[in-house]
């Protein structure tokens, strides 16, 4: 798949409070046209953008997600912890930061992190609701994890929407766990990559995004190696370094435009 050279790393993390609306807003505000987060499951099943196990890094909230209702973290700040411009700002659910998307017109990296014991059951749930919902004049969004359990339950719930199987190295069977996916698409920590091991994931036709290059150089050196996209938590800094290094983004997929509420 076609992706674009910059992706917003949780929104835009370094400058925004993770995994929120306002997040995605300033990626949209910097020029990425694509951003990533995180998605888990409620004590009640639903799904929301969220990263952590629990609930007090990132909140005034106390406790394990998977044991929290929906409507009681949905009352949680999710900004203030990062700077006080941010107070009020929520932990949203995945139906927002979806509405999001369109109102922006950006395209998707949405990672599964399951709660420990969950993993199928959030697949599932997070491929029906995207399925449900994104528009088909739109590129499908790339639905990533750690956990081949989360995407095998979303390729069983919606055949068509794109996997990608992150790693923070590349491990020694890649290919077999790429191949009992069915997966072309593998998101790797960029400290543990070299040219040469991109030359032999891309000979394998093998699409390659690395993660959190925050460094601009790092990124540029990135990109003219052949990878397909860096994640970044400063989306603005790293798109201009790209940018001028001549990786625009002319070859990525584009979405249909603005379409808030679609596929309800």
């Amino acid at each position: 798949m076609r992706l674009p050279k910059v992706i917003g790393h949780r929104g835009a993390a370094a400058l925004a409070p993770e995994n929120t609306l306002a997040g995605l807003r300033l990626a949209a505000e910097l020029g990425a046209r694509c951003v990533e987060f995180d998605t888990k499951l409620t004590a009640d099943g639903r799904c929301i953008v969220f990263h952590d196990e629990t609930l007090e890094r990132t909140t005034d909230g106390r406790g394990r997600v998977a044991a929290t209702r929906y409507d009681d973290i949905a009352g949680l700040d999710a900004g203030a912890w990062f700077g006080a411009r941010f107070a009020g700002e929520r932990v949203p659910s995945l139906d927002a930061a979806l509405d999001t998307l369109f109102a922006l017109d950006l395209a998707a990296d949405i990672e599964i992190k399951a709660c420990p014991g969950r993993e199928s059951e959030t697949g599932r749930a997070v491929a029906a609701e995207v399925a449900a919902r994104w528009p088909a004049c739109r590129a499908a969004p790339l639905i990533t994890s750690f956990s081949p359990e989360s995407l095998a339950a979303v390729r069983a719930a919606a055949p068509a929407l794109p996997i990608g199987l992150l790693g923070f190295g590349l491990p020694a069977d890649w290919r077999a766990r790429l191949d009992a996916l069915d997966c072309r698409v593998f998101v790797c920590l960029h400290r543990h990559l070299t040219r040469r091991k991109l030359a032999t994931l891309r000979e394998a036709g093998v699409t390659v995004v690395a993660f959190t290059v925050d460094e601009p150089w790092r990124a540029v050196e990135l990109l003219d190696w052949g990878v397909a996209s860096v994640i970044s938590n400063d989306p603005g800094a790293v798109l201009a370094a790209a940018r001028a290094h001549g990786h625009g983004d002319a070859d990525a997929d584009p979405a249909c435009g603005p379409a808030a509420g679609a596929g309800r």
